[in-house]
């Protein structure tokens, strides 16, 4: 997956949210479809790349992790930059991580695009006994603030294609037919030695 064939689109997605709450794993688990128990946190930003397909367009998405950055306070405007879209993840059996939501929204819309995606993620939906967040208390808040919503499960795999294809459903519906977005990255540069995908390399989106 996500080898550098022929692409529309790169669009690059954030994954933000109080540390623990699973985002590593449902970055590994949709990229590379891989939970890891070992729950030891690597520091600095890290990336992986899917290519998927929508409708009739080939995209490839880069997708970011702070990668224990968060308990630092130590994300700047460099991890955002270029973001067209966000999972904002918390934990449905830790309150806190919910009640942090609207600081990260703050913070997210302080450094990305005005019109940045943005899905709101119930992660370790596979611990229901646990649950302290209810689905409909976030559902409210996601309806309220114009974000996407979905309860997953990283461990059970539950919910993850849907979440990412969803957002990038969509950020395909706002910028995808916009003249000159073929890409979102400016962060970073993607190697290839495709003549087609020269126009690709380009930073966009600076007039969205």
């Amino acid at each position: 997956m996500g080898s550098d064939e022929a692409y529309n689109f790169v669009f690059k997605v954030v994954l933000i949210g109080e540390s623990g709450v699973g985002k590593s794993n449902l970055l590994s688990r949709f990229t590379k479809n891989e939970f890891n128990h070992d729950s030891r946190t690597t520091i600095g930003v890290e990336f992986s790349t899917r290519t998927v397909q929508l409708n009739s367009f080939t995209i490839k998405a880069q997708i970011w992790d702070t990668a224990g950055l968060e308990r630092y306070r130590a994300i700047t405007s460099a991890y955002y930059r270029g973001a067209v879209g966000a999972l904002l993840v918390y934990d449905i059996t830790k309150h806190l991580t919910y009640e942090s939501v609207e600081r990260w929204l703050k913070e997210l819309y302080e450094h990305a695009k005005p019109n940045i995606v943005v899905m709101l993620v119930g992660n370790k939906t596979d611990l229901e006994s646990e649950r302290s967040v209810p689905t409909e208390e976030a559902r409210d808040f996601a309806e309220k603030k114009g974000l996407l919503f979905l309860e997953t499960s990283a461990l059970a795999s539950t919910n993850v294609e849907a979440a990412f294809n969803n957002v990038l459903e969509e950020i395909h519906k706002r910028v995808g037919s916009t003249e000159g977005v073929r890409s979102s990255i400016s962060a970073v540069s993607l190697s290839s030695s495709r003549g087609e995908n020269t126009e690709e390399q380009k930073p966009c989106c600076r007039n969205l």
